[in-house]
């Protein structure tokens, strides 16, 4: 990764942070985005300003250089205003990591519109407006490049009380493979990722927080055998942002260089059954 440049979106804190010290730690520039606020119905803690700072800070301590910007994925011309400022900034952009993401579980029957459209707005839409905002600097930067979105295991098996998430990690699996076919041509990969629960603020197992472990406790209250649907075959609640920071690593560099329209589990066995 020296000389190259990297974007990751969410990257404020939990694997957004991983991903961008682990590419700096690699030789990347960073260019990183993160909408640092709550978003409306989300039952655990918004990123902060503060919390992008810290993902400047820890870029920096590796000796690489990094563009943070807050911006909300949501919002097209502003996302691709901060996009087009990195890129200038650092000249090219080699790789996309698109990471940024949200789940509001709960029973079907309580999910509302506003929970659907939200989720819908920022793991699908956001996600295509991140590609459609960086792919074209990748394309002209040359060499080809890789781009890597974050999808979920609920994007690979579905997974109960998440049914707006699982609808939109799904799409996220497709929408990678799509991507893939066209944007072959530029010699530019494209793969999802597909972790389970990973240690951080959204995740029922998180050391973080407790209001994700209380939604899954009230639904699981009222249909408690589901709750096997969420076991590891590695017999591990919880990964670690490094792990799936590692695969992320692997898919943008060169040693993936014949790996195109994978949907990647890190997963511990999760989507095993």
């Amino acid at each position: 990764m020296i000389g190259k440049v990297a974007l990751v979106t969410g990257a404020a804190r939990g694997q957004g942070r991983a991903h961008c010290v682990r590419l700096a730690e690699e030789g990347a520039d960073v260019i990183a985005l993160d909408v640092c606020e709550a978003v409306r119905g989300v039952p655990y803690p918004g990123a902060t300003p503060e919390d992008l700072a810290e993902t400047v800070r820890l870029v920096e301590a590796t000796g690489r250089r990094i563009h943070a910007v807050q911006v909300d994925v949501r919002d097209r011309p502003a996302l691709g205003a901060a996009v087009d400022a990195g890129v200038a900034e650092f000249g090219r952009l080699d790789a996309v990591v698109v990471n940024h993401g949200i789940v509001i579980m709960k029973p079907w029957d309580q999910v509302t519109p506003e929970v659907f459209d939200d989720t819908i707005s920022v793991n699908l839409t956001g996600v295509w407006n991140s590609v459609m905002a960086a792919a074209p600097h990748v394309v002209s930067s040359g060499g080809g490049g890789s781009i890597v979105l974050v999808s979920s295991a609920a994007g690979l098996k579905a997974l109960p009380f998440l049914v707006p998430y699982v609808a939109s990690k799904f799409a996220v699996t497709g929408m990678a493979k799509a991507f893939a076919a066209e944007l072959g041509k530029h010699d530019i990969r494209v793969n999802s990722i597909h972790p389970t629960s990973v240690d951080t603020a959204m995740s029922m197992h998180s050391s973080a927080t407790t209001e994700a472990r209380e939604a899954m406790d009230a639904a699981l209250a009222g249909n408690p055998h589901l709750g096997g649907m969420y076991g590891n075959a590695l017999g591990v609640e919880v990964t670690k942002v490094e792990d799936i920071a590692d695969a992320v690593l692997f898919l943008v560099s060169d040693e993936s260089r014949m790996v195109t329209a994978v949907a990647l589990p890190v997963d511990a066995g999760t989507t095993a059954y």
